[in-house]
């Protein structure tokens, strides 16, 4: 009876030692969420993100904070979230230019994008608007054309930041038209759009939302825009492809990136807060009221997106001639 009575407690003492080392872990989340966004505030990601922030919030219960970490094209911030743990808590809300340009643009690339990231969700879909100072004396692209080759090297562009997609887009028209512009770079699309409005750079390609809101204010002028046929944020603005200008349609894209190894269960719960949020007619709405199309991607489809995107723009890269150190 000694015997068994020892066994019993021996037992009993394991249990509670195998318990006190392995507590129930808290379901995800438990705490804020931190979002980071590589480029400066005010831009179209930061506009995007806070047009979802509250239904987010309202899903996953827990707040989202915003973190910008500008620098590079968007490339300070991927590489902070790379290198971030694969918990969950700290995610990135990248562009076209952050997932699949940069890795082909730079000739040193300090990230690739399907081994260093686990895609979560795309959330949007939108085309850039090429846009001018509204005191620049053209009104159509093919006046702008024009009005350049008249002033060769005479007229800037702004971008976002070297290696993104509104860099490589006036790069691509310049080829098509043997126009010669200027790249003034930017940490981020609210300054450049700021000094394309003062006159100090005269044109950008930008993302038609947030293009589409200062014309409505009057304070730019938009040529035209890069989708395959016109948007309902600006019907009576052509396509680059309309105007028998030049042969360029683009469609960008927002999506959301944990780093890699992220826990399945972890994934999925993110994935599907984004799915719920996206498919509110309200925020459904006003993003097609802002030129953007809310499409909405989960993980597997988000990263086979990805691998098929990744080479059509390294391709698009070396047409253009675009190179970074």
């Amino acid at each position: 009876m000694f015997f068994r009575l020892s066994n019993f407690r021996n037992l009993l003492y394991g249990f509670i030692l195998l318990f006190s080392f392995n507590p129930v872990q808290a379901a995800f989340p438990d705490k804020p969420i931190k979002v980071i966004i590589g480029f400066s505030a005010g831009g179209p990601l930061d506009s995007h993100l806070r047009l979802l922030t509250e239904n987010l919030q309202s899903i996953l219960g827990q707040p989202i904070i915003v973190d910008y970490k500008s620098g590079a094209g968007g490339v300070l911030g991927a590489q902070f979230v790379a290198q971030s743990p694969p918990d969950g808590y700290t995610i990135l809300l990248a562009n076209t230019g952050t997932m699949v340009i940069n890795p082909a643009i730079y000739a040193k690339s300090s990230y690739d994008t399907l081994k260093d990231f686990q895609p979560i969700a795309r959330t949007a879909q939108q085309p850039l608007a090429f846009i001018v100072n509204k005191d620049l004396p053209v009104n159509s692209l093919k006046e702008f054309i024009t009005y350049a080759k008249a002033n060769p090297s005479k007229l800037n562009y702004g971008s976002s930041g070297n290696g993104g997609i509104s860099h490589l887009v006036p790069e691509m028209l310049k080829t098509e038209t043997s126009i010669l512009m200027t790249h003034i770079p930017f940490k981020g699309s609210a300054p450049a759009f700021t000094d394309l409005i003062a006159g100090h750079v005269q044109f950008m390609a930008e993302s038609l939302p947030q293009a589409a809101n200062y014309a409505k204010q009057g304070r730019l002028k938009v040529l035209a825009i890069t989708s395959a046929k016109r948007n309902p944020a600006l019907p009576n603005i052509p396509t680059v492809i309309e105007t028998g200008v030049a042969n360029i349609e683009v469609v960008g894209f927002y999506g959301i990136l944990g780093p890699k190894g992220m826990p399945p269960e972890v994934l999925n719960k993110l994935s599907q807060a984004f799915k719920e949020t996206l498919e509110s007619p309200e925020i459904q709405k006003k993003m097609v009221d802002q030129g953007a199309d809310p499409a909405y991607l989960n993980a597997d489809q988000f990263t086979k997106f990805l691998s098929a995107e990744m080479p059509r723009w390294a391709k698009a890269v070396k047409d253009a001639g675009a190179k970074l150190d």
